[in-house]
């Protein structure tokens, strides 16, 4: 069978890859083009695995929504140059799609993802790979990815009908130092509490205070550091002047489930 220019430009805009590797394959596939491409994928392949060893700092964070349901991944490549390629940003925005078909909680790269993935490494010829997703349903959703794409932070709260509060709590979790550990006290680590805990009492103690006045200190720090470390707590960035922790800001029996933030780099 005769290959034509026309096939050959057909299966390079398939596939991204250059023209004679395309007529290439075409040619050991006797002009089948779905043959052609997973030969080509099969040679591809084995040279992307060389590249599998090499650090993926680099990428995006995409988001894609439904009504009651938001869905986050990061997608993870190697170089700043694909982070902004079309292609690439385009993959990430439909693998966040696949993520929001898909079941509730953290979402690990399955077939379907891998498979997307490995076609996008072979066009591109960069170590690409899925980092993590997630999908959150249900309550009021609020999120917001940086204008860089580096960043990016979905939020589950119940009693908040505010989208502009919403996407507000999201950009103060994205810029946020530190990063807030939990929404409020209810969801610190035991142990990190713990450790605090201990900590403020022994440098009380250490301090020759008497007991009671020691308790009363280590209460205050542990206070402090609480604040500094949950989302409720933490001074609400958009309104820094205020001064007022971003609890003053949730409405009367509101609250914030949780919040998962993404960031690479």
């Amino acid at each position: 069978m005769a290959i034509t220019a026309k096939d050959v430009m057909g299966l390079r805009q398939r596939t991204g890859l250059g023209m004679m590797e395309c007529k290439r394959a075409l040619t050991e596939s006797s002009g089948d083009v779905d043959a052609a491409i997973a030969l080509l994928r099969s040679k591809m392949k084995g040279k992307m695995e060389e590249r599998s060893d090499r650090e993926s700092s680099e990428g995006v964070v995409a988001v894609a929504q439904e009504e009651g349901a938001v869905a986050m991944i990061s997608l993870r490549c190697e170089t700043d140059f694909v982070a902004r390629n079309d292609d690439f940003i385009s993959a990430a925005g439909n693998l966040a799609q696949m993520v929001l078909a898909g079941d509730e909680g953290n979402v690990e790269a399955g077939d379907d993802i891998k498979q997307v993935v490995e076609d996008l490494r072979i066009k591109i010829q960069e170590n690409i790979e899925f980092a993590e997703g997630v999908k959150i349903s249900g309550g009021e959703l609020g999120f917001y990815v940086h204008h860089n794409r580096k960043i990016g932070v979905v939020i589950q709260a119940e009693g908040i009908s505010d989208g502009d509060l919403l996407k507000g709590l999201c950009q103060h979790i994205a810029a946020a130092v530190p990063t807030p550990l939990a929404a409020d006290e209810t969801g610190l680590p035991a142990e990190d509490v713990g450790k605090q805990r201990a900590a403020a009492v022994a440098e009380a103690n250490a301090a020759g205070k008497p007991p009671e006045i020691a308790e009363k200190i280590a209460v205050g720090k542990l206070r402090k550091w609480v604040d500094e470390n949950t989302l409720m707590g933490q001074v609400y960035l958009r309104e820094m002047d205020a001064k007022k922790p971003v609890r003053d800001y949730i409405p009367a029996g509101g609250s914030v489930r949780q919040f998962v933030r993404f960031r690479l780099g």
